[in-house]
């Protein structure tokens, strides 16, 4: 499903999406159509799964956006497209051992506006105790994080992929991620404490439907059969969900061939 520009006071809404489109090498053609279709305003990329020297740059300023990596080879890596000016910072603070590249911040400027958006990779936690309690670790710092950015009373947007499956209505099959760290009691009581600083959930905050997701599995035709969950996510601060117009899930792409197990997510704010 797609939307189309909003038109507020003469100004176009300001689009801002988050996908993670495991590899953006890979997925570049993928990407380049997408920004074509979609027209988003700024794009916070994860799971780029590469060093940043190896992004595909010139590609992508051609379409007509500035760029702001924080890669890593093979794993991980986040990175922020945006066709207004930008100011960016990458690592999430509160641990300088952490090699690993999940988040960047960028406070972009458009019109007489300042929207500071974040790209999250947040750890999927799976694989044994020590993972799980990093990802607890990282979620706790990025609500501490999250604390201090809504303190700057700005328009504030944190997205991402999340690995955090909030509620059993945002999965096809709960039962079947009771033990799986992204549906943990512990990783959605972590959640809904970022959330309680004061964000509103983008998708939520338009929709109670049950059946929104946003990643599908490679395996046993999940997407075939619509076993899907709801991991990606935009977290606005007061500012931002005053400006907060729609949300869209853009199912469409997983159809696509060699696609990425997640789909893009926007917003349009005002």
């Amino acid at each position: 499903m797609l939307c189309s520009r909003i038109i507020k006071d003469g100004n176009r809404a300001v689009r801002i999406a988050t996908w993670n489109v495991n590899s953006v090498r890979q997925r570049l053609e993928h990407l380049l159509n997408w920004l074509k279709e979609a027209e988003p305003d700024v794009v916070c990329l994860q799971e780029i799964k590469c060093q940043d020297d190896a992004f595909p740059r010139a590609e992508i300023e051609a379409a007509g956006y500035n760029i702001a990596v924080h890669g890593q080879k093979t794993f991980n890596g986040v990175a922020i497209l945006s066709r207004h000016p930008m100011e960016t910072t990458a690592g999430l603070p509160g641990d300088s051992e952490d090699i690993q590249s999940r988040y960047i911040e960028a406070l972009v400027s458009h019109g007489d506006e300042v929207t500071r958006v974040a790209s999250i990779y947040l750890p999927n936690g799976n694989g044994g105790p020590e993972k799980y309690a990093y990802k607890l670790a990282w979620m706790e710092r990025l609500r501490q994080h999250a604390a201090t950015l809504l303190a700057l009373e700005e328009s504030v947007v944190l997205a991402g992929d999340f690995n955090v499956i909030p509620e059993a209505r945002d999965a096809r099959h709960p039962e079947n991620w009771t033990r799986d760290a992204l549906f943990l009691p512990q990783t959605r009581t972590a959640y809904r404490a970022l959330i309680n600083l004061g964000f509103t959930e983008a998708i939520r905050a338009t929709t109670d439907a049950a059946d929104v997701y946003t990643f599908w599995d490679y395996t046993a035709g999940a997407w075939r059969r619509n076993d899907g969950i709801r991991i990606d996510h935009l977290l606005l601060s007061p500012q931002a969900a005053d400006r907060l117009k729609s949300a869209t899930v853009d199912r469409h792409v997983r159809s696509w061939e060699k696609p990425s197990d997640h789909v893009p997510v926007r917003i349009d704010l005002s």
